[in-house]
This record gives structure tokens, sequence and C-alpha cells, in this order.
């Protein structure tokens, strides 16, 4: 997973209506339960099935940490999609999505003025457009590059030309060294 994926995924987890199963046995049934067997969840987290059976009997109550950073991303993954499918559906249709990041801007401008890149420090509100090119690009197994190219836009668009009222010449905005990023909607 790349920057912008990671940060996308912390802001549906801040969208849970319920805590996901926090034991190892209540992970596994409810991987069962959306999985199906226990071939299927070994398949998807490296192990055999007879250790999926021994997590779910309780007789294993512990898994080694690769393992269990696999079960609940697992279980994270597909814990409540409906309430992160309309969270962004109203991100997409009327409310934006906030990005908050610390990261170095580059930007293409007129000659007699500065083009170095800067570390910036931003929280920007991107319009509902943005926010669906985002999830859209995302769930088309977009780049992580290709990503920062849809945020960088916005950020053009909105911050560095404030909707069109300053800065007509800057002509491309590049976002590189990201120290972090969040998004909220």
């Amino acid at each position: 997973m790349g920057e912008i994926e990671d940060a996308i995924e912390r802001a549906d987890r801040e969208s849970f209506t319920r805590e996901p199963p926090k034991t190892l046995k209540g992970k596994i049934g409810y991987l069962l339960k959306q999985l199906g067997s226990a071939k299927a969840i070994a398949q998807e987290i490296g192990v055999t099935a007879d250790s999926v059976n021994r997590y779910r009997r309780g007789a294993r109550k512990h898994a080694r940490a690769d393992v269990a950073a696999k079960i609940d991303d697992a279980v994270r993954a597909r814990w409540q999609p409906q309430v992160r499918k309309r969270r962004q559906r109203q991100a997409a249709a009327t409310g934006g999505i906030t990005v908050e990041t610390r990261a170095r801007f580059g930007y293409t401008a007129p000659v007699g003025t500065t083009d170095d890149g800067r570390f910036r420090r931003l929280t920007v509100h991107l319009p509902p457009a943005y926010a669906q090119r985002l999830f859209d690009a995302r769930d088309a197994g977009a780049s992580d590059q290709e990503m920062r190219g849809i945020i960088a836009e916005g950020f053009k668009e909105v911050y560095f030309q404030d909707g069109g009222g300053r800065a007509m010449g800057l002509s491309d905005v590049a976002i590189n060294d990201i120290d972090y990023m969040d998004f909220d909607y």
C-alpha cells in the first residue's frame, strides 16, 4: 500500500460505528462468516487450514506477529463496508475531502518567480469532485503517484490559486517527500 492509500484506509477506520472483534478467536469467527471456509482464510493469511481451525476453537490464543497483522488487516478490510461506502458517497457528492499534510511542494511558475520546492504544512478542504476522482482512482488500482497528482491538482486550484483569485500563471504542482498525510471526509 502507498502513503495515500494508507491515509484513506485510516480515514475509513475512523468512520466505523462499531469496533471490529478484538480477540483472535473473534476475528477468525468474523472472517469465517465473510469467506466461508477455513481454507479460504488460510490462503489469505498464509497459514494452514488446521492453524485457522485451532485459532477458531481457541486452542491457540495468539498468532505470530506477522500472521496476527494479516488477520487484523483482513478483518479491517471487510469491516462495515456499507458505512465506508456511505461516507465515501457523501464525500464525493456533497462533502468533499479534507487533506492535512506536511510535504515538499514544488511547482512550475512563470519566469521571474521562484519555483523552489519547500516543506509546507497544509490543511485544505478539496471539493467533492476531487474526492470522487481520488476514490475512483483507488478503486481502479491507481498508483500512489497518480493519486498524488489528483491531490496536487486540487491543492493547485484551491490553495495556490485560491479558486482562480491568484497565481494564475502556476501550471503544475507536485507533492514530494511526504512526512505525513491524513484525510477526513
